[in-house]
């Protein structure tokens, strides 16, 4: 019963407004930004904006959003890695956005704007237009072409000069990874992930306008954005109260718990080695495959693909794509002459990761601790027992 009456809502919407240019709004329609709070998967971590149409004159209640994507498109993950995935424009019915977030359990927050009607037939009208086959695809950008960066987009072209955004409410600017940083867990697999894939250009601070890639600074904007010199909210309303989700992954299923392992067992390893004149392969192998694995995603991710966040890593220092290489020389025993030379360059290349660390070029996961001692313990002792054996 419940999507009959949907979908019936849906077609009077489409057969009231088709897809002109000038919508036929009543004068009791308005509009309200909705801002949806953060959920558990990744995809979801930093909450949703979307723009609600109401017309109670002809029964219409649809909410516009942007940053759809779909899982059925060919070679989906393929484009989605390589930053070529196409996004998409949506209008719902409001009871299934609504629904949606009841099920995923996050909160849903409603600020109704002060607009005019012919504002309003402005917006939906672009809207409308931007649904159009033709138009309703665009190249998603995590950090500025995304379902909140839409948002000011859609006002800006709009209501022109008349929209004004007061940014002295921002007591603090951050950079990007900052940004990203409030909406993660430190110690969890995904913020690790982020860290590990973005270089050093989202170390850069970003201006109040690019703030605004996060729902929720959208949300706070509008607070102090003006349309024609008056508060462009009119209201605020909570229409989901449900308490954000805490992050309660067991602690053995943490980045710090299997990082700070490994970093352990490389110390003692080496510590027993050192005590009987040995090399233990198997971990050799380990860190230099692992090592390198992570150095061919990084160039991968930096150089092959269209993400502008991935550029300038310098991750790639430590996590050096030819240790993969190496890694086939470290199962034998006996080992060639220049991996002397070879363990300098990349101990060498560790410390100069450190420093643009330190001078903050690129801030690292704090997690890394973990790997770069064990990293650094291991290549010191391949560099002594080397030296030593030879």
């Amino acid at each position: 019963m419940f999507q009959k009456i949907e979908c019936t809502i849906l077609l009077l919407l489409m057969f009231h407004l088709g897809y002109a240019q000038e919508p036929q709004l009543s004068k009791l329609s308005k509009l309200s930004l909705l801002t949806a709070g953060t959920g558990q998967d990744l995809a979801a971590k930093f909450g949703h904006s979307g723009i609600r149409l109401q017309d109670p004159a002809v029964g219409i209640d649809v909410v516009y959003g942007y940053g759809t994507y779909n899982f059925e498109d060919p070679n989906f993950y393929l484009n989605f890695t390589r930053g070529k995935l196409d996004y998409m424009i949506t209008r719902q019915p409001f009871g299934l956005f609504e629904k949606s977030y009841i099920i995923e359990k996050r909160w849903i927050k409603e600020q109704e704007l002060n607009l005019d009607l012919e504002q309003r037939k402005n917006i939906i009208g672009f809207l409308e237009t931007n649904l159009l086959p033709q138009n309703r695809l665009y190249k998603y950008d995590f950090l500025f072409e995304n379902c909140a960066t839409k948002i000011p987009e859609v006002f800006e072209k709009n209501l022109g000069d008349a929209l004004q955004f007061d940014y002295s409410h921002l007591e603090e600017r951050y950079t990007f990874r900052q940004l990203i940083h409030q909406n993660l867990n430190v110690n969890s697999w995904s913020n690790f992930g982020i860290d590990l894939a973005l270089g050093s250009v989202i170390d850069r601070e970003a201006t109040p306008y690019e703030h605004l890639f996060l729902p929720i600074y959208v949300y706070e904007q509008l607070k102090h954005t003006t349309v024609d010199g008056k508060p462009i909210v009119t209201k605020e309303s909570l229409l989901l109260d449900i308490p954000t989700q805490e992050d309660d992954t067991f602690f053995l299923f943490t980045p710090v718990f299997w990082l700070a392992l490994l970093m352990v067992i490389v110390f003692y390893i080496s510590y027993t080695d050192v005590k009987h004149n040995s090399r233990t392969r198997w971990i050799d192998v380990l860190l230099f495959s692992l090592t390198g694995i992570a150095g061919c995603i990084i160039l991968f991710l930096w150089f092959l693909t269209d993400h502008d966040a991935t550029k300038g890593n310098y991750n790639i220092l430590w996590a050096f794509a030819p240790n993969l290489i190496v890694a086939l020389y470290l199962v034998k025993k006996a080992v060639p002459k220049w991996l002397v030379t070879y363990l300098s360059i990349v101990l060498a290349l560790l410390v100069i990761s450190v420093i643009l660390w330190l001078v903050k070029i690129q801030m690292f996961s704090l997690l890394l601790i973990f790997v770069l001692l064990a990293v650094g313990i291991r290549y010191l002792f391949l560099l002594y027992h080397f030296k030593k054996t030879a």
